[in-house]
């Protein structure tokens, strides 16, 4: 049976449609833009700190490659999970699992939850994760959307209380396709079953060598992709409730980007240039281009400081501003950052890089790649992980 098969029999299931247990969540979304959904699970024993690294290290690989999607010519809609495992300082009645983050489009929530991670040993239920993950999130209902599971880790598949291959069946019972990721040798991975629940749950199993070091390439092109950031954040216009802590937040995950390299902080601009990342909730040109708000609804008090003295024409002048002034820029980091693609592709093939193929980043980017395609997206074929 074809992957997508099940799509349109799990959506007209609305009798057992998957409903969050989380009431702050958000409802599911109704927008005219595709739907992408991914949940991320990270076994964070002892022994994965290098998978936490390389997780850090390739966020914004990985969202980049679905920013460079398109269906129908619309860039998706992007929301993405983060769930734990296997760690001992989580409660073991609850099976070593938490939910980090529940589907999110606020991608710097995401980035500081990656970051926060630690790792201590423990026990490792996949099964069991995987099963919370379908049951507990908000997946969308949209028709034609991409749902999918990355699960990494490097112990035995069949561990824990809830049965792997029930919860695989019943992931693609409900469209979402599982793709497992063993940390170690690809026979050892086989044989202790990681293959076998990708193949119940219509997905890819892949290995990688959890230790490799993800190396970024330096680009002549990352210092005014560096600059062209900051001027792109000077065009935020933070408010409400949500605003202080937001600006703030972005200027603490550009800085954690930073703190893996330039290269890095320049994929994380490719990101911010793109139609997946979005501030609505907390950025008034986000969230007047979105029709989120009508602007001359929020209260004085809820505007950012330069605009509370304006008069009602002013700010509706400034937020238009700031919205034209922002897509120049994220139109010259979209430019530059094809120059610096095309740079360090050149580069990895002049130094025989091929270490990246063993890395998180690089088989989650295969995998996407393939799996958009067949899920009807036009997805970028190049090689994309650096």
């Amino acid at each position: 049976m074809r992957r997508w098969s099940l799509y349109l029999s799990a959506f007209l299931m609305s009798a057992l449609a998957i409903q969050s247990v989380n009431a702050h969540e958000k409802p599911r979304l109704t927008t005219p833009r595709p739907a992408v959904d991914v949940a991320i699970l990270l076994d964070t024993s002892n022994s994965m700190d290098g998978l936490i690294d390389q997780a850090k290290s390739q966020l914004w690989t990985i969202v980049n490659e679905f920013a460079a999607a398109k269906r129908h010519g619309m860039t998706p809609t992007l929301r993405v999970a983060l769930f734990e495992y296997g760690n001992t300082n989580l409660p073991a009645s609850e099976g070593y699992i938490r939910q980090v983050v529940p589907l999110t489009d606020d991608l710097d929530v995401l980035s500081e939850a990656l970051f926060a991670l630690t790792t201590n040993g423990g026990d490792e239920y996949c099964g069991q994760v995987i099963d919370e993950a379908v049951k507990r999130l908000d997946w969308t209902g949209e028709p034609d959307s991409y749902k999918a599971i990355f699960i990494a880790g490097n112990e035995p598949f069949t561990q824990g209380p809830v049965e792997y291959k029930r919860a695989c069946a019943y992931a693609i019972q409900h469209g979402v396709i599982v793709n497992t990721i063993h940390c170690g040798d690809y026979r050892t991975g086989i044989e202790g079953m990681w293959q076998h629940g990708a193949q119940l749950a219509e997905g890819n199993y892949l290995n990688i060598n959890q230790d490799q070091a993800v190396v970024h390439i330096d680009a002549p092109q990352d210092a005014e992709l560096i600059q062209l950031n900051i001027q792109l954040n000077s065009t935020y216009l933070w408010y409400g409730k949500e605003g202080r802590a937001a600006g703030l937040r972005q200027a603490a995950q550009d800085s954690s980007a930073m703190s893996l390299g330039r290269g890095n902080l320049a994929k994380r601009a490719a990101s911010k240039s793109s139609a997946v990342y979005s501030n609505t909730r907390s950025d008034l040109v986000d969230a007047v281009s979105n029709e989120a708000v009508v602007l001359g609804e929020v209260e004085e008090a809820e505007l950012p400081d330069a605009m509370k003295d304006m008069t009602d024409e002013q700010r509706e002048h400034y937020v238009q501003e700031q919205s034209v002034k922002r897509a120049e820029i994220q139109a010259k980091i979209q430019a530059l950052t094809g120059e610096r693609e095309k740079y360090v592709a050149a580069e990895r093939r002049r130094l025989a890089d091929t270490g990246q193929d063993e890395t998180l980043g690089a088989v989650i980017v295969r995998s996407v790649q393939e799996q958009l395609d067949e899920a009807g997206f036009d997805a970028r074929a190049e090689d994309s992980a650096q």
